[in-house]
């Protein structure tokens, strides 16, 4: 099975866990045997492609959007170019020494052009600044000036077409610009993602297609209309989740569109399904859940780091923003501090909530205590977790949430919202509700102080995380792929 799949981000390109979720459904489903072709934003080169092949949008022809007026102008002088182009070939084709073929080129694609808004004088002066030293280029000028006759040639009409509508084409193809970031631009480069995914599409042969998340929403859209295939549309946040009960809404009705297309609904947990069934127009029928799962990379590894830092630490870890809850985790820090002057806080990550909880916790008098590190990955991220004694997420909605996996696997204990995906398949971390600040640092004392707990929840949590596998979720997936093959 061939699948065309859909994403925003690809290691070692990472922003969140929705680059580490892709990436372990890829190595998932190869193992399973079915071929992904990953279509991301922006290509860097240095795409791990052990189990994909990733196509970057930024390396795709597609066609100008060029208006009307400017398409027929562009014939109509391609046309009369290229009828004096195919007379001169034919005439140096019978010279008893022939001359090197004349040929008709366009500017190169990266070359200034015109926009659909520009003036007829203006398009007039570019259309002319190519025709003349075109020919010139080609050595055939002065012999079109002075050689040919206005007559038409037996024969003419249909080479003229063929060159015509070669040429044409070629003109009105380029490359369109991405960041692959979520940046100011970013509708932009959602439209502009869906017209390459419908350029890919036409291209590529592939059983289905499967969209991560309402940035590709519309690009799956496109590509499974041009493609005629089934549509699978993964959800791994809803804006919900993002921004509460005040949703950006054209994020909004991009989710809704992705949900009214699609033919499967993929939910990272059952906790994402209810809040799609409660907040969206969607057919309940569609719905699968397939949750994440952790890296063996990260399963075989341990922290092997001596701890240098003699207090206890906390860690918070992800995105500083609404959903993640990084205000609850200083009130619960504020309220162990009090009782255990001594403990760090560590809050990793970046988000527009990071000015706020610094400001915040110097007015919270806990500026010796919590310490900022901003966003790390990598290797960087296996450091902070050597250094941590405890990890918490108190995530306010959670879709699912791989790093207390992560963290577990690296043998730090974990407290999670029971508002999150990961508490469906976690039973041994302490749960809490995001909102509850004083159980949180109820928890996170119980765990300082009551090391046969610590113990417990580690070596129980660890045979959780070792028993979890992308081979195994990506199989889950497979059966989906199933379904809609059948369909």
């Amino acid at each position: 099975m061939k699948v065309l799949m859909l994403g925003w981000e690809f290691p070692p390109h990472i922003t969140g866990g929705l680059a580490t979720a892709c990436a372990g459904l890829c190595e998932g489903l190869h193992r399973h045997g079915v071929e992904v072709t990953f279509v991301i934003p922006r290509a860097h080169g240095d795409e791990d492609q052990r189990f994909a092949r990733v196509i970057g949008c930024n390396e795709v022809e597609v066609d100008d959007e060029w208006s009307e007026r400017e398409t027929v102008a562009v014939r109509e002088r391609v046309r009369g170019v290229a009828r004096e182009v195919v007379r001169v070939e034919r005439r140096e084709s019978s010279a008893a020494e022939p001359r090197e073929r004349a040929s008709f080129v366009l500017p190169p694609a990266d070359a200034p052009r015109p926009s659909a808004y520009e003036t007829p004088a203006a398009l007039e002066a570019w259309l002319a600044s190519f025709a003349p030293r075109t020919l010139e280029q080609s050595g055939v000028r002065t012999r079109v000036e002075h050689e040919l006759t206005v007559e038409r040639v037996p024969g003419e009409d249909s080479e003229v077409e063929r060159l015509e509508e070669r040429e044409v084409r070629r003109s009105a193809r380029r490359t369109l610009e991405f960041t692959g970031r979520y940046g100011s631009d970013l509708f932009g480069e959602v439209e502009r993602y869906a017209r390459c995914a419908a350029e890919i599409a036409r291209r590529e042969r592939f059983d289905l297609v499967h969209a991560h998340d309402w940035m590709t929403f519309p690009a799956g859209i496109a590509a499974a209309r041009e493609s005629g295939r089934p549509l699978a549309c993964h959800v791994h946040a809803c804006e919900y989740d993002r921004s509460g009960d005040h949703p950006n809404t054209r994020i909004r009705d991009l989710e809704q569109l992705g949900l009214d297309h699609a033919d499967r609904v993929v939910c990272v947990s059952h906790y994402t399904a209810q809040q799609l069934t409660r907040r969206y127009r969607v057919d309940e029928s569609k719905l699968r859940v397939v949750h994440n799962a952790v890296n063996k990379g990260d399963q075989a590894r341990t922290t092997g780091s001596q701890k240098h830092i003699p207090e206890p630490v906390v860690l918070f870890l992800g995105r500083v923003t609404y959903q993640k809850g990084p205000d609850y985790f200083l009130e619960a820090a504020a309220r162990v501090v009090a009782v255990e002057p001594h403990v760090k806080f560590v809050m990793v990550g970046s988000g527009d909530m990071l000015p706020k909880m610094v400001e915040r916790a110097a007015r919270m008098g806990l500026a010796r205590n919590v310490h900022f590190t901003g966003f790390l990955k990598g290797a960087d991220v296996e450091r902070v977790y050597s250094l941590a004694d405890i990890y918490v997420m108190p995530s306010v909605s959670e879709p699912f949430g791989i790093s207390p996996l992560e963290a577990l696997a690296l043998d730090v204990p974990v407290i999670v919202s029971r508002q999150s995906g990961v508490s469906e398949v976690l039973q041994n971390a302490l749960k809490v509700d995001f909102w509850d600040v004083q159980d949180i640092a109820n928890k996170i004392l119980a765990l300082l102080r009551y090391p046969a707990l610590r113990e417990h929840l580690l070596e129980a949590g660890g045979d959780e995380v070792r028993a979890m596998s992308w081979e195994e979720r990506a199989g889950a997936l497979e059966r989906v792929y199933r379904e809609l093959a059948h369909a």
